[in-house]
């Protein structure tokens, strides 16, 4: 008997997994489209089509969806800087920052648009602490501080540059790896022209 009533509990956990992405995926897709402020848990729940109570049992805010959604991308960040760390301070260990980078931004394109388009609402909850910290560590990891003002602004301005290139693109017409690809490849070139003036100047 122990057998059979165990099974359920075994694929229990993959259905609540299941349903708590679509949580934030619909939440996410609300606030990008009303706005944070004015897109209720009724509302989440009506797109959802499941009653407050249910989705209650996953999350009882919207502060703690979004929460949920940003430590998603916490996370890989938080490994990232652990890594960069670890390495030498060299154009190769800067460059694949940005890759990882990359990888990570991609992953969470709809968060980091809602970030952007939703700063004034996302500077006074944890969230927004959180991502800036991220951020300041990462540019702090790929500049260099005794490196020439200009050079160190390239730095920097090669991991915002992707910030930048993503908003860009999303209404250019094209191939979505191979526009990530080009925002990738300017933010490089960006930190390999600081890398050189630091050499030649």
């Amino acid at each position: 008997m122990g057998t059979p009533q165990q099974e359920p509990q075994s694929q229990a956990q993959p259905r609540r997994s299941d349903t708590r992405r679509r949580i934030q995926q619909v939440a996410l897709e609300l606030f990008a489209e009303q706005g944070y402020e004015k897109t209720s848990l009724r509302e989440i729940a009506e797109r959802l089509d499941v009653t407050k109570a249910a989705l209650y049992y996953h999350f009882k805010t919207k502060e703690d969806i979004l929460s949920s959604i940003a430590e998603d991308l916490a996370r890989p960040m938080r490994e990232l800087i652990a890594w960069a760390e670890g390495q030498p301070h060299s154009l190769a260990t800067k460059q694949e920052i940005l890759r990882r980078y990359s990888d990570i931004l991609w992953g969470s394109v709809d968060l980091f648009r809602f970030i952007q388009e939703n700063q004034a609402t996302v500077r006074e909850l944890t969230v927004g602490e959180n991502f800036r910290s991220s951020m300041k560590a990462l540019g702090e990891l790929i500049k260099d501080p005794s490196a020439p003002i200009a050079a160190q602004v390239r730095s920097v301005t090669a991991l915002f540059s992707m910030h930048a290139g993503m908003f860009v693109t999303q209404n250019v017409e094209g191939d979505p790896e191979e526009k990530r690809a080009a925002i990738l490849e300017v933010a490089l070139d960006l930190v390999a022209q600081a890398e050189t003036s630091v050499l030649t100047g």
